[in-house]
């Protein structure tokens, strides 16, 4: 399956298009992150690490996930 990911330092936004049913959550939730319009369409630097935690626990399709950074 397809993914793409975003960095943001402190947690990685991942996204599977084919799972997405353009529910907007994402963009009514964070719209200085979400920009459909924009390429790329996700700036995971434009938020906290936790303020992308809280808003993806709320896709409803499950089309975005996140992993925490460790440094090795």
């Amino acid at each position: 399956m397809e993914t793409h990911e975003y960095l943001n330092g402190d947690i990685t936004v991942i996204w599977q298009p084919q799972k997405c049913i353009h529910s907007g959550v994402c963009v009514k939730l964070l719209p200085k992150v979400y920009n459909p319009k924009a390429r790329p369409w996700i700036k995971a630097e434009n938020a906290t690490a936790s303020e992308l935690k809280n808003q993806i626990d709320q896709c409803p399709s499950g089309a975005l996930s996140y992993q925490f950074n460790t440094e090795k």
